[in-house]
């Protein structure tokens, strides 16, 4: 396992990473995306489906693609695609106490908002359990895997990159986080999406750690600092 004796602050990505991908709260807001593209630029479903991809491959978030060519309003558009049932998820005993025995700061880095990460933490249990939540909003919409997110995530909460620790469950995201000094982690669990997806055998050189339950791989580290 890699040291982590120097990680001061903890930094977690928000979904398929603190819950498991197989909730598949995605496909709920996946949806909601596409319809709401086909409301909007009067498409059909298809054509929809299209432009949705186009811009979260070109964008890192659907979003700023929908900013940028036609002046989505942000609130307007992550109030629509967030308005889905998350009660598949369910309270994680297991994952709360690991969190909890982290020793430093923790935080959230999300391409989401605080007000559909609030909802999501709640679910699990761990309301209360982050200082903060470094949201879509306070990125200026320049979402990871943009470099502007991960600089202003540093400036607002004065987190030193060289003491940090940054876990996702995309590995693009995770490039970033790597070339300003953090330990990176990688959740394999098959969400990984798009063009830029690894193959199963293989771990890019920005990855640190690479694991598949998130819960498990926090209780055995908390478990080697406690015994240091």
């Amino acid at each position: 396992m890699t040291s982590l004796g120097h990680v001061r602050t903890w930094i977690f990505d928000l979904d398929n990473t603190l819950y498991p991908a197989a909730t598949n709260l995605f496909a709920l807001i996946d949806a909601r995306m596409g319809a709401y593209i086909s409301r909007r630029l009067d498409l059909p479903a298809d054509a929809a489906h299209a432009v949705q991809k186009a811009f979260f491959h070109a964008h890192g978030t659907t979003l700023r693609g929908l900013m940028n060519d036609h002046g989505v309003d942000p609130h307007e558009f992550l109030a629509d695609v967030h308005d889905i049932d998350v009660g598949g998820i369910g309270h994680a005993p297991a994952l709360v106490a690991a969190i909890a025995a982290l020793p430093g700061r923790k935080l959230i880095f999300t391409n989401a908002d605080v007000t559909y990460a609030t909802r999501i933490l709640d679910r699990l249990g761990l309301e209360g359990a982050f200082e903060a939540i470094y949201d879509v909003h306070a990125m200026d919409y320049w979402p990871k895997p943009d470099a502007r997110a991960y600089a202003g995530l540093c400036a607002a909460h004065g987190v030193d990159p060289e003491t940090a620790l940054f876990v996702d469950d995309m590995a693009r995201n995770l490039a970033p986080a790597k070339a300003i000094g953090m330990t990176t982690v990688w959740i394999d669990n098959g969400s990984e999406q798009g063009p830029t997806a690894t193959a199963p055998d293989f771990i890019p050189d920005f990855v640190d750690v690479r694991v598949t339950d998130l819960e498990a791989w926090l209780t055995g580290a908390v478990a080697e600092l406690e015994s240091a």
